[in-house]
């Protein structure tokens, strides 16, 4: 083969393999936008996650402390009742 042909033949090859590379660059770039919205989709599912506990635990933690507080606050009332009746029923008989 002449020296022509073989360069003519080395150029076509070189091309084919070029625009195999850039097709492949492609793929890698599409393939890296789809993992990049997975992740930034899982992020926000996580946050979301996250600020929904943090809030249901908040909400939580704040109920019980009030319903404890009533519940002193009422037994405490009640036993100087009980008391005072029982002093003023001793004093009478």
């Amino acid at each position: 083969m002449s020296q022509k042909k073989l360069v003519k033949e080395l150029m076509k090859k070189l091309d084919k393999l070029e625009s195999d590379r850039e097709k492949l660059i492609d793929k890698l770039a599409k393939a890296l936008d789809k993992l990049e919205k997975k992740v930034e989709k899982k992020a926000a599912a996580k946050k979301t996650t996250v600020k929904n506990t943090v809030v249901k635990k908040a909400a939580a933690k704040k109920t019980p402390a009030k319903k404890t507080g009533t519940k002193k606050v009422a037994a405490k009332k009640a036993t100087p009742s009980k008391a005072a009746t029982t002093p003023s029923t001793t004093t009478n008989p």
